[in-house]
């Protein structure tokens, strides 16, 4: 079985496919995995052959994101094909989760990462566009219910927004067993600031209140134990950490390879693509790689 390692000795093992550009929100920070203008979306049969790829190479785990990925139709179908030998998650909002978590668990799905940004009902619907706190908050419970664990949950940090909010999500982590709370610096390329919130001095300010601190292999990200609650820190700006340890390739919707979340010119389409020649277009993303943060 073949490894791919690219040139500054990164074993990539991790594969992140954005299955549509399609959402039912309107978040106004979203990058969109870096999609612009993206075509036709990705189709069964291709993210079949490219699980095939995927488990040539040794890849261990796949994460499926969008958009929002539980509006395929064919999401089972797509998380049946995925090779038992590697690990499957998926990220989601959750708005339509609590009707397809078992359905989704059959289907051989092992975790979910669930975005949430807000727990108070108005401020969800000003950063969301919609009302649909109640949806997600009976996704996350369904998802714990069904064993899709750890559960963890991505709030993004908006200075002025929700920062006043970091208690009240850890409360709400601390009430329920297998759930991981990350909190996300907002990704802002028009502002220095990263959107005006200090990831910084939250990080510090746990590190000081955890009995019990963790380093997770991928990224050397910490993992801090605070009362029951399980924290994680995740800081993709200006962080040469985080790319000194990326192990991930991406996919786009529409059908390309990304090797790097942050760039979007060194994308290669395998749109149509099978056999030796998807495996080599997989070997040539791999040597085009390199840490965006040095």
């Amino acid at each position: 079985m073949q490894h791919l390692i690219d040139r500054f000795n990164r074993p990539v093992t991790n594969l992140r496919i954005s299955l549509t550009p399609r959402c039912n929100l309107k978040c106004a920070y979203c990058h969109r995995e870096g999609e612009k203008n993206p075509g036709k979306e990705i189709s069964f049969e291709e993210l079949r052959e490219i699980f095939r790829v995927a488990e040539l190479f040794n890849m261990n785990s796949v994460k499926l994101t969008g958009g929002e990925p539980l509006l395929r139709k064919d999401l089972c179908d797509i998380i049946s094909a995925i090779p038992d030998s590697m690990q499957s998650s998926l990220t989601t909002n959750g708005t339509l989760l609590a009707d397809c978590a078992h359905d989704l668990k059959e289907a051989g799905l092992s975790r979910v990462n669930i975005s949430i940004d807000s727990l108070k009902p108005d401020r969800y619907r000003e950063i969301s566009g919609m009302d649909y706190l109640d949806r997600v908050l009976d996704g996350i419970d369904s998802a714990l219910h069904e064993g899709l664990t750890p559960v963890k949950l991505n709030v993004v940090m908006l200075a002025g927004v929700n920062d006043d909010e970091v208690e009240d999500f850890i409360e709400f982590a601390k009430s329920r067993k297998d759930l991981i709370l990350q909190f996300i610096e907002l990704m802002d390329f028009s502002k220095d600031d990263c959107g005006g919130f200090d990831i910084n001095r939250l990080e510090e300010d746990l590190k000081s209140r955890s009995k019990t601190i963790i380093t997770r292999r991928m990224h050397h990200r910490k993992k801090y134990c605070l009362d029951g609650a399980e924290i994680e820190i995740v800081r993709p700006m200006h962080n040469n950490e985080f790319c000194a340890h990326c192990n991930r390739l991406r996919i786009t919707s529409d059908g390309l390879l990304k090797p790097c979340l942050l760039r979007n010119d060194n994308h290669i389409d395998i749109r149509g693509k099978t056999g030796e020649e998807l495996e080599n277009l997989f070997k040539k993303a791999v040597d085009s790689r390199e840490p965006f943060f040095k």
